[in-house]
C-alpha cells in the first residue's frame, strides 16, 4: 500500500490510526480494513461500509430498547428524542459517506469485471463454433462471426477503458439516478446484436469470391428482410430516449420523486427505485431476451441477412414496449397531506394544538421510494409557518417508527406565533406537498 493511500485512511478515520499503529507498517492492515475510501483500495472501501452500517445498525437498537440515552435528557421524553434523533443522523451521514465511497470504489473496479465478461463471451462464441463445426467443417460464416465477435468486444473494451471511473461498458446504460435504464439496457442489446449481424454480413462479403454471392450478401440487408428486426431497433431505441424525458419533465414537475442510489445493482433491471419487482420492467426485460435469443439463433442458422424476426414476434415486443412506457407514464405521484391532528398520549386531554405539542402529519408519499435508510430520512422537513423543523428519527427494532410513507409526528416549535398558520411537508427528494392550515393557540 502507498503512503498516499495510508494517510488518505488516516485521515478519514481515527480508528484506522490506532490499527495502522497496532499492525505496523509491513501489513498496512489497518487502511485497508476500512479507513481507506479511495478508488485504488476497494477492500478498504468495502470493509469501512460494512463497518458503517454494522455500527449504526447497532446504535439503532441499543436508541430502540431504550439505551444509551444521557441521565441529562432522559427525564424529558421530547428532548431524549431529539437528542437520540441527532445521535442517529450523524451516525447515518457516516454511513452516507462510507455508502458514497464503496460505490465509487466498485465503479472504478467494474471495468475490468466488463471487459472479462465480453472476452469470456468470445471464448464461448469459439468454443460454441469450434464443437459445432465437428463434421460439418469450418466455414466462412463462422470466420466472419468470430471476427465480428472480436471487433464488437474490442470496440466495448476501449469503451470500458475512456469510461473506466463510471463502470466501463455499463456507462450508457446507468440512468442519472445511479442505476441501471431497463430502457437503455434493452436498446444497447439490441444495437449490439444488429451491429454484430451487420459485420458478419461484412465480413463476408469482403471474403466472397463471386459475383451472385456478393449480390446475396447485398440484399440480405435488405429492408424486407430484416423489417422485423429494423421496426424493432427503432421502437426500444426511441423507449429509451423518451424515457429519459418523460422521468426528466416529471421530476422538474414534482410529479415524481427521485433519490440517487449508491451504485447500481443487476436488480435495478427488474425493480424500481424501492427495490421491489416492477411487473412492467420485468414482462420488457423477459420478452425482450426472449426475442434477442431468437433472432440470434436465426442470424446463427442463416448468416447471409440480417435476422428475419417474424412480425408476430415483432409485435408481441412492440406491445410490451408500450406496456413498460404506460408503467413509466403511471409510476410515482406527488406527496399530499391530507390531515393533521394534535398527537394525544394516552392519558392527555383533549385540547387544541399550541406551540411545543407533537402534531401527526398524515397523508402519503412522505418516503420516496428508495430513500428508506435513515440518511434520507434525516432530510425530511415539516414548514410549520415560516419555521422549518426537521422530522426528528424515532428508532423501534429493526427500523424506525418515524417518519412514515404515511404518519410524521413533529414538535410546533415555540418560534411559531399563534394563530393560523400553514403545515407543509418537504421530502427527501425536496418535492413539496400541499399546504394544510391549522390553527395554533397560545
Amino acid at each position: 500500500m502507498c503512503r498516499e493511500c495510508r494517510w488518505r485512511g488516516r485521515r478519514v478515520s481515527g480508528v484506522a490510526v490506532q490499527e495502522a499503529r497496532q499492525g505496523g507498517a509491513d501489513s498496512g492492515a489497518g487502511a485497508h480494513e476500512g479507513g481507506c475510501t479511495c478508488g485504488d483500495c476497494p477492500h478498504g472501501a468495502r470493509e469501512g461500509h460494512r463497518r458503517a452500517v454494522a455500527a449504526f445498525l447497532l446504535k439503532r437498537d441499543e436508541f430502540a430498547a431504550g439505551h444509551g440515552v444521557p441521565a441529562a435528557v432522559a427525564h424529558s421524553a421530547s428532548a431524549s428524542r431529539q437528542w437520540v434523533s441527532e445521535e442517529l443522523t450523524q451516525a447515518a451521514e457516516a454511513v452516507a459517506v462510507r455508502g458514497r465511497a464503496e460505490g465509487e470504489a466498485w465503479l472504478t473496479r467494474l471495468w475490468r469485471w466488463t471487459a472479462a465478461v465480453v472476452w469470456a463471451g468470445v471464448v464461448l462464441l469459439l468454443l460454441g463454433q469450434a464443437l459445432t463445426a465437428i463434421g460439418a467443417g469450418w466455414t466462412a460464416a463462422r470466420t466472419a462471426g468470430l471476427l465480428a465477435a472480436v471487433v464488437v468486444a474490442g470496440a466495448l473494451t476501449a469503451a470500458s477503458w475512456f469510461h473506466r471511473a463510471r463502470g466501463g461498458a455499463l456507462a450508457p446504460v446507468i440512468g442519472e439516478d445511479n442505476r441501471l435504464s431497463t430502457s437503455r439496457a434493452v436498446a444497447a442489446c439490441w444495437v449490439l446484436l444488429v451491429a454484430f449481424a451487420v459485420l458478419v454480413l461484412a465480413g463476408r462479403l469482403a471474403a466472397a469470391s463471386g459475383h451472385r454471392e456478393r449480390d446475396a450478401l447485398i440484399d440480405g440487408l435488405e429492408l424486407a428482410r430484416g423489417a422485423g428486426v429494423v421496426t424493432v431497433l427503432a421502437v426500444v431505441c426511441g423507449i429509451a430516449v423518451l424515457v429519459r424525458r418523460v422521468v426528466g419533465l416529471r421530476v422538474q414537475g414534482q410529479r415524481l420523486q427521485k433519490v440517487r442510489a449508491h451504485r447500481p445493482r443487476a436488480a435495478d433491471l427488474l425493480t424500481d427505485d424501492a427495490g421491489r419487482g416492477s411487473f412492467a420492467d420485468i414482462q420488457y426485460v423477459v420478452i425482450s431476451g426472449v426475442a434477442l435469443a431468437f433472432a440470434a439463433v436465426r442470424l446463427a442458422r442463416r448468416p447471409d441477412q440480417l435476422p428475419d424476426l417474424p412480425w408476430g414476434l415483432a409485435v408481441v415486443v412492440l406491445v410490451s414496449a408500450g406496456t413498460y412506457l404506460a408503467g413509466k407514464y403511471a409510476e410515482g405521484g406527488r406527496p399530499v397531506i391530507l390531515s393533521v391532528v394534535r398527537a394525544r398520549e394516552a392519558g392527555d386531554l383533549d385540547a387544541p394544538i399550541r406551540t411545543g405539542d407533537d402534531i401527526e402529519i398524515r397523508g402519503a408519499g412522505f418516503v420516496p421510494a428508495g430513500a428508506q435508510g435513515a440518511d434520507r430520512l434525516s432530510r425530511m422537513v415539516v414548514r410549520v409557518g415560516v419555521v422549518n423543523v426537521h422530522v426528528p428519527l424515532v428508532p423501534v427494532a429493526g427500523g424506525f417508527d418515524n417518519p412514515t410513507d404515511a404518519l410524521l409526528t413533529v414538535p410546533v416549535p415555540a418560534e411559531v406565533e399563534p394563530g393560523r398558520v400553514d403545515v407543509q411537508v418537504i421530502t427527501a427528494a425536496g418535492v413539496e406537498t400541499n399546504r394544510y392550515a391549522i390553527d395554533v393557540t397560545d
